[in-house]
């Protein structure tokens, strides 16, 4: 399955309106269009307003271009592609209309009920966090300042970008997946943005609706369970098919054996490549020729040393709820390795070392019973201790895995781990969210994330864990990395975005991780951004840990006007800003891949 280099999303985003107040205000209220039977909701929120308008028509697709932008995001061909006629029996054809009528009953059951802020589409993908269409590359882009000579290849983001309008609950992990991509090459610069071509796309686009549950939008209580149902009935006629695939490949994104993988944890990965003028199309579903049969988490490991690949892969319905496994360096796959869970656990993010592989079991679980009597599957489970496991890299299986408590801990990511024999200790470095389940489901008390220590002692099979940033100085730090060249062993320097105003980015700091000293890189009034990906300068060894680049998304809110910028690692001076031809959403993860290593692609 490829994309076509002029395939545009069909009905590209044609249900989003996004348009600048007048003056400015603090407070927008965001409102939603229904049916005439349905009564009109509004809600304030502090961030740009949107205009959800009626039910995507397919039969009448119209491009909107987003206030600001001058230049039209999608080709003629685009604006007039139509969702692709069915070759259904008459069987199919009643049973699609049949299944349509009772989606339409169970629509209009759900909106007599407010939705939770964590499912509901006005909150979870208004402002920048609202789709775009797909944006074809543009070449010579203005540049502020210089890019540096060392930076040559290019800097690809993933996220969530939902294509056709939600018609219940949605949250912004929710979205199809886009990759965004700033080439460089000779000091200038290109850009090009496009939809991972999932094969859940793929029938959407060609039914032009949305058809497959969202995992956490949706899937609540009696209801989740009638989506689950309904989907099951299209796949029992032949109306869908979800045998080949239901990700969103939206969060992570890692080269690897000369292959750009998109992924989420509810799939097998997605082969992207990059084309040599700096476009992106789909390859296809990538199961690294027939090695991997099941789905594998977003932020796999790749290791700096030998190469290796290291990854895990859960199960909420049926055990073994969690394998291990590794790929070397020329694609090759290891055995599974059965880690024995009591039940299935949110297992996002994990960590490894020279030696070991660290596997958080934490208390936010998956309990599917919890639908059956109206709640959601994803618990909070604050009688469950949370702990690490240590394993070593080169396990055939998870015997020798020594378990360490580490009560009251939830790290949705982790930024490394290393170890210090002296001690007998594994150092891990996360951030601590509080309250652990706060991105899923609805609750009065603010996120809180603290960067912590996390200390394994493995003789004694106790832990410690302390914040590295003083109470005083303390600020909510989420999406980032350390050097990538050092990762699984001591590292001084993290680079974390400002998660402030929540969930907005505000900037990104550079701590230091032994003394606890913050510096701080401020993008300035009205202008957000997400993850800052560190990029090690490439000068063999004896380079610095901390010489290298900050590169950056930002949105500025006021001018409705998105800008990649470049900072100096070291003095967190910026160097460079790379005005962007269209707007670029908050996002999730991303990934630099040097012009040299382009040249391998696969």
């Amino acid at each position: 399955m490829a994309s076509s280099a002029t395939a545009s999303a069909a009905a590209s985003n044609t249900w989003i309106k996004t348009t600048l107040p007048s003056t400015p205000t603090t407070s927008i209220t965001l409102k939603k269009r229904f049916p005439s039977n349905s009564n009109s909701n509004a809600i304030t929120c502090s961030l740009q307003t949107l205009h959800f308008p009626k039910q995507y028509q397919p039969t009448s697709p119209k491009t909107v271009t987003p206030a600001k932008e001058t230049k039209p995001l999608s080709t003629p061909s685009d604006q007039t592609k139509q969702p692709l006629p069915q070759k259904w029996n008459l069987f199919q054809k009643a049973a699609a209309t049949a299944l349509d009528l009772v989606e339409t009953a169970l629509v209009s059951s759900e909106r007599q009920h407010p939705l939770p802020k964590t499912a509901d589409p006005r909150v979870q993908i208004a402002g920048n966090f609202a789709p775009v269409p797909e944006a074809p590359v543009r070449h010579s882009l203005p540049v502020a300042g210089k890019i540096p000579k060392c930076i040559e290849g290019v800097y690809v983001r993933n996220g969530a970008n939902p294509l056709h309008e939600p018609v219940a609950g949605h949250h912004l992990f929710d979205g199809d997946g886009m990759v965004h991509a700033v080439k460089f090459k000779g000091g200038a610069a290109s850009y090009a943005c496009r939809f991972t071509e999932t094969q859940r796309l793929a029938q959407e686009k060609s039914l032009g609706r949305p058809v497959f549950p969202k995992a956490i939008g949706e899937l609540h209580g009696h209801s989740g369970i009638a989506r689950l149902l309904l989907f099951y009935a299209r796949s029992l006629f032949g109306l869908v098919d979800g045998a080949h695939g239901m990700g969103v490949a939206n969060a992570g994104l890692v080269y690897f054996n000369n292959h750009l993988l998109a992924m989420s944890e509810d799939d097998l990965p997605y082969h992207v490549r990059v084309t040599p003028n700096g476009d992106l199309a789909t390859v296809g579903r990538y199961d690294f020729n027939g090695q991997l049969k099941s789905t594998m988490i977003a932020h796999p490991k790749l290791d700096p040393v030998d190469g290796d690949l290291h990854a895990l892969s859960y199960d909420v319905v049926q055990k073994p709820y969690l394998k291990y496994f590794r790929f070397s360096p020329s694609g090759v796959k290891s055995p599974d390795v059965e880690i024995p869970l009591k039940e299935p656990t949110m297992m996002h993010d994990f960590a490894i070392t020279e030696n070991f592989v660290v596997v958080p079991d934490q208390q936010v679980v998956f309990k599917l019973g919890e639908m059956i009597r109206g709640g959601s599957p994803v618990v909070y489970d604050t009688s469950k201790v949370s702990r690490f496991g240590v394993l070593d890299k080169n396990a055939r299986d998870a015997n020798a895995m020594r378990w360490i408590d580490a009560p009251e801990c939830f790290c949705f990511h982790l930024w490394n781990a290393w170890e210090e024999p002296e001690s007998g200790e594994v150092v891990v470095i996360g951030s601590c969210m509080t309250p652990a389940d706060s991105i899923f489901n609805e609750c009065d008390e603010s996120l809180k994330s603290v960067l912590s220590e996390i200390r394994l002692n493995l003789r004694t099979g106790k832990s410690t864990r302390r914040p590295i940033i003083s109470e005083a100085q303390h600020v909510n730090l989420e999406a980032g990395m350390v050097n990538r060249n050092k990762l699984g062993r001591k590292t001084q320097f993290a680079y974390l975005a400002l998660a402030e105003p929540w969930p907005k980015v505000s900037g990104f700091a550079k701590v230091d991780l032994f003394t606890g000293e913050v510096k701080k890189y401020v993008y300035g009034e009205e202008r957000f951004g997400g993850e800052p990906l560190f990029l090690p300068r490439e000068n063999g060894d004896g380079v610095e840990e901390d010489d290298g680049h900050i590169l950056a998304f930002v949105h500025d809110e006021k001018e409705w006007k998105s800008e990649l910028q470049i900072v100096n690692a070291k003095n967190l001076k910026l160097e460079a800003s790379i005005k962007l031809p269209s707007r670029v959403p908050y996002g999730f993860h991303g990934t630099f891949i040097h012009s040299k290593d382009l040249r391998k692609q696969a």
